[in-house]
């Protein structure tokens, strides 16, 4: 099913024209600028070769040279996002035993501890001891 009728043009296309027309009414010599080249490549890529040289009034020769030479030029995609997996973790585990002097002893064994915690539990069990 067709959203326009047959022969009409999408509005880019139509755009394009509109702005082909403009430079060749003002210009009075020389070469096509490049971003009206870049705006007919954009065209092609959506709406085809033929198509579009027909609707904006270029060689068709000339603007396939145009499109293959963008493709040509078109830096390799680079992720937006790179998903890094998690670091292992090696379990920290330590044995240890803690002695006040005074004859008290506590054997402690941990798991997955940060070094602020044990220094922690040392300096609770001699504060109680």
């Amino acid at each position: 099913m067709r959203t326009r009728p047959r022969g009409e043009l999408p509005i880019e296309l139509v755009q394009g024209r509109r702005r082909f027309q403009a430079w060749r009414e003002r210009r009075l010599r020389g070469r096509i600028p490049q971003p009206l080249w870049d705006l007919a490549v954009r065209l092609v890529r959506k709406y085809g070769l033929r198509r579009t040289a027909t609707a904006l009034g270029l060689d068709y020769y000339r603007l396939k040279q145009h499109a293959q030479a963008a493709v040509q030029q078109l830096p390799s995609p680079s992720p937006a996002f790179v998903e890094l997996p998690p670091p292992l973790v090696v379990s920290k585990q330590a044995v240890f035993e803690l002695d006040n002097g005074a004859g008290a002893t506590r054997r402690v064994q941990l798991l997955g501890y940060a070094a602020a915690e044990v220094e922690a539990l040392a300096r609770h069990f001699w504060a109680v001891q």
